[in-house]
């Protein structure tokens, strides 16, 4: 596994951490997968993918109570365990209350790091930094991020911030939706935060054409298949991290299959061109 540091902390994550949206439900719980699902988080943990990302809207919950039941009899310490709150509670008192759902699900005293889903217009964000700089201080999150946050809203989130830094934020991107390229990674990098790319395959897109035979050209030199070269391309940035999704043991392997080698520059800029 390889590493890269968490914000301006001391703590490294692995490179590749497990998404879990549409794990356990998407807005309803989904019990069906539910074997399945724990099984595959466990097998990720063993192989090295101990960061798990979840949210408490995931499956209305149940995606915590699945990464709660996987988790369990692991050493808490090594194992790195993010959750979001929903836009609709970020009221100060309701972001306080939100994660002590999400620990009762996750069945933890905290978690590494809580994320604030989507930004709401609607509710101050001063008022919703304050209650999760109050959950720094007690305890309950070692550390806050952001999720889908513009330049702006990380700017005037951060501004609110006396005791604590944004370490995170949470955004869409892949070798094919590259919208963050422009404005938002730049300023993540300048200000030593660490973007956490979801959907980094493109919920399965790249392996259909055009992208699959285009991504497969530059593999062959590798050995690598399309998914390997696609998913090593959105980890080229030293500040990025990414969350991938599987159910699937060979999936999980060929997602691992993606760390551990470069590609020379002349590809990456060349992936970026011709996808």
């Amino acid at each position: 596994m390889e590493y890269r540091r968490l914000g301006k902390t001391d703590v490294y994550l692995p490179v590749i951490g497990f998404g879990t949206w549409e794990i356990g439900g998407r807005f309803t719980p989904d019990y069906s997968a539910d074997e399945q699902a724990i099984k595959i988080i466990k097998l990720a943990v063993e192989k090295g993918i101990t960061f798990i990302d979840t949210a408490e809207m995931y499956g209305a919950g149940h995606s915590e109570e699945i990464v709660g039941e996987a988790i369990k009899e692991f050493d808490r310490e090594k194992t790195f365990i993010a959750t979001k709150v929903w836009s609709s509670n970020l009221r100060y008192n309701d972001v306080l209350r939100a994660l002590d759902g999400s620990l009762k699900r996750l069945k933890i005293e905290y978690v590494d790091l809580y994320q604030i889903h989507w930004p709401n217009p609607g509710i101050p964000l001063r008022e919703t930094m304050k209650a999760m700089e109050k959950l720094v201080m007690e305890g309950k999150t070692r550390f806050i991020g952001v999720s889908n946050f513009c330049v702006r809203d990380m700017e005037e989130a951060m501004s609110y911030l006396s005791h604590t830094d944004i370490v995170s934020n949470q955004v869409l991107y892949n070798i094919i939706d590259r919208g963050i390229e422009d404005e938002i990674l730049p300023f993540c990098k300048e200000n030593d935060i660490t973007v956490i790319a979801y959907r980094p395959l493109a919920k399965g897109l790249i392996a259909h054409e055009p992208y699959k035979s285009k991504l497969e050209s530059i593999g062959k030199k590798y050995g690598k298949t399309a998914v390997q070269v696609a998913l090593n391309w959105v980890l080229r940035h030293e500040n990025v991290v990414a969350i991938p999704r599987t159910l699937n043991p060979q999936h999980l392997e060929e997602i691992l299959g993606s760390i551990g080698w470069k590609m020379n520059r002349e590809d990456y800029e060349e992936l970026s061109r011709i996808v």
